[in-house]
């Protein structure tokens, strides 16, 4: 069999820090495939170029994130160019036979066309809804910049072979909005490692004193929610309980929200870790009594699986979240869903969980069984290689 060989091009994260891109690329390569992937520098990944778990990786320099038409602009101009440098480098001292796509931002097609007429072919790796994502940040679905992300979206889907879909919102998207054959639509959940999501005992000194104990891990965005877990906090504090608060993972608004937590006087039972190292990252959710997904509710997160909320169940952690349609689907009995963008519900439905331990157990226990049974990354990883053996056979 000849060598396949695929380069996977993600802009807004590097790698191996993206956790789907990075599973992804390990899991075709302990397959057979060759693989390669283009991505940004990030914290801890400068290198420009290296070979890692049989991936080779090649990573360029990008401007800090985009505000405005302005700032997007050369932020997307900026990557496309030096994605379409290192993509010829990578053609001609590797090889490639298929272009993968993972967005935001969906223009990376535009990458693939230049490599066309060698018979490449494009997949797209949908990991977020570009249109939604936008009137989320930005409060409206309207305008040129909001018109501009529909517009690249079914350009995207125009031009890829088939494409990967997280979830099946995001593939009644592509095949209603997008126009996409269903036959070429496959949904690939990031399903956790289990490998990585290792159940350990808790580290008692994080709590710093206090009874009990609420995690969340995530991007820390403005658009992730966590005012509403401050809030939360605020009122079980005024309430009188002993409860500390654990926010690991870093982000663009990552000062802004320590600085609200400050104002809310809240730093002696918040504390904020950045961006941690995977060690650490467990030590705290395995001290948690409870996790939280504090996403508010709009078309964006109402459609899309958070990672987080996986990572949590591996972890047997009981949950409370918004009621979102595809947080709903993961967690299933695994959560308590407080109504929807309100703080005041979301703290007495985590209070309920703190006072009854029993509750906590059984229902982390399901969240467990779920992942294990369903969800890993062991058993959705087979829709990538299904997805590729049948397109290698088709060409």
């Amino acid at each position: 069999m000849q060598q396949r060989k695929i380069l996977i091009v993600v802009e807004n994260l590097s790698v191996p820090f993206d956790t789907r891109v990075w599973q992804e690329a390990t899991t075709l390569a302990e397959n057979g495939y060759t693989v390669s992937v283009i991505c940004p520098k990030g914290k801890g990944y400068s290198e420009d170029e290296e070979l890692l778990d049989g991936v080779h990786i090649f990573r360029h320099n990008l401007p800090a994130e985009g505000n405005g038409a302005i700032g997007y602009l050369k932020e997307y101009y900026t990557a496309l160019r030096e994605e379409i440098r290192l993509a010829q480098k990578i053609y001609n001292e590797i090889g490639f036979d298929v272009i993968q796509g993972c967005n935001p931002p969906d223009d990376i097609y535009l990458v693939a066309k230049k490599f066309k007429k060698y018979g490449v072919k494009y997949v797209f790796d949908h990991h977020d809804i570009c249109p939604e994502l936008f009137e989320a940040k930005f409060g409206h679905s309207s305008g040129p910049l909001y018109w501009s992300q529909l517009f690249f979206e079914r350009q995207t889907y125009k031009h890829c072979a088939f494409a990967f879909v997280t979830n099946e919102s995001y593939k009644k998207i592509a095949i209603e909005r997008d126009k996409m054959n269903p036959e070429k639509v496959i949904v690939l959940r990031s399903g956790p490692k289990l490998e990585r999501m290792k159940i350990q005992p808790p580290v008692e000194s994080i709590k710093r004193g206090y009874q009990y104990m609420v995690g969340y891990l995530g991007v820390i965005g403005q658009q992730e929610g966590i005012e509403y877990l401050l809030e939360a906090a605020k009122i079980i504090k005024q309430r009188g309980y002993s409860v500390f608060w654990g926010v690991v993972g870093g982000g663009p608004h990552l000062e802004a929200l320590k600085k609200q937590a400050h104002e809310m006087q809240l730093d002696d039972c918040v504390e904020f870790t950045g961006r941690v190292p995977d060690e650490t990252m467990l030590e705290y959710l395995n001290t948690a009594d409870v996790c939280v997904n504090c996403d508010k509710y709009n078309s964006m997160n109402d459609k899309s699986t958070m990672n987080k909320i996986l990572e949590y169940m591996a972890l047997a952690k009981p949950i409370v979240q918004f009621d979102l349609t595809e947080g709903r689907y993961s967690a299933r009995e695994a959560s308590l869903y407080a109504r929807n963008n309100d703080a005041e519900d979301m703290a007495r439905k985590i209070l309920e969980l703190l006072e009854d331990p029993e509750r906590r157990k059984q229902m982390g226990e399901y969240g467990r069984k779920r992942v294990v049974n369903e969800l890993s990354w062991e058993h959705t990883s087979k829709a990538l290689l299904e997805g590729y053996e049948r397109f290698f056979e088709n060409l």
